[in-house]
């Protein structure tokens, strides 16, 4: 399966990728047979961001999100908002900034500032509203605290690598927001995930990767890459009922909705690849 895919969140920053991250990028993303039509980098402290909008310049269908993530929250600066200023100015000065993002609330671990973060998190989703751009969302293990403050501000914006309920996804997506899957999506028995995706209206669902995390069956422990969103969509089409290209067609054009993504242009390009 080729073409069509947008993976709206990946890390190719990761140290996972440093042998042969811009071979796997040009394969990706360019010449007569490349699989992905676009990437959107989803940043999570400063070097990530500016990584994304160094990698925008050299492809054209790459994009980019500036934020700080809350897994990084003892490590960010307290000028973290003059930071994050900077970075958006940067990123809009190349015309590829699609959105704010990860951002968010993460209790999983031990000794984790939830105050810190709360306040990373309403700093960085104020600012985004301010600036007319969605939020790229991570949430684990703080689904009270993060859609109290979704509901305050009301973002545009999607809940990546969504691991929610049913019920918490219908929430989400009262707000307007979107609802991302990943490879989890597809491992097996994994009928929590499917119930949340068949709970949401196909004009609400994208596709991503987490890349290098997330890897769906049959690559499952392995590196992932944006080429293996094929099989996550081959899982979502059989929860929507729709076939396969439907929902990488539809998916793509969510997310370029959502990030800002002028299609007739992007048309121009890709015709002449």
């Amino acid at each position: 399966m080729a073409g069509g895919i947008f993976d709206s969140h990946c890390h190719y920053d990761d140290p996972a990728f440093d042998e042969d991250r811009f071979e796997l990028l040009d394969r990706l993303l360019t010449g007569d047979a490349h699989p992905i039509d676009r990437m959107l980098h989803a940043a999570t402290d400063e070097k990530s961001a500016r990584f994304g909008i160094e990698t925008a310049k050299r492809y054209e269908n790459y994009y980019t999100s500036v934020g700080f993530h809350p897994e990084n929250a003892d490590e960010v600066p307290d000028n973290y908002m003059d930071i994050l200023q900077e970075l958006y100015r940067e990123a809009c000065e190349i015309h590829k900034l699609g959105a704010v993002g990860e951002i968010g609330l993460d209790y999983h671990y031990e000794g984790y500032n939830k105050e810190k973060q709360i306040k990373m998190f309403k700093d960085q989703v104020r600012f985004a509203v301010c600036k007319s751009l969605p939020v790229i969302v991570h949430c684990r293990d703080a689904t009270e605290d993060c859609m109290k403050i979704l509901n305050e501000f009301r973002p545009e914006g999607v809940m990546h690598c969504f691991s929610g309920s049913a019920e918490t996804a219908e929430e989400v997506v009262k707000l307007g927001m979107y609802i991302g899957f990943t490879g989890a999506l597809a491992f097996k028995n994994n009928k929590k995930s499917r119930r949340s995706c068949e709970a949401v209206p196909l004009d609400r669902l994208l596709l991503e990767t987490d890349c290098p995390y997330m890897a769906p069956p049959p690559y499952r422990g392995e590196r992932s890459d944006s080429s293996m969103i094929a099989e996550t969509a081959k899982v979502m089409a059989e929860v929507k009922g729709v076939s396969v290209e439907e929902i990488i067609r539809i998916t793509n054009e969510n997310a370029c909705r959502l990030f800002g993504i002028n299609r007739d242009e992007e048309a121009i390009f890709l015709s002449s690849m």
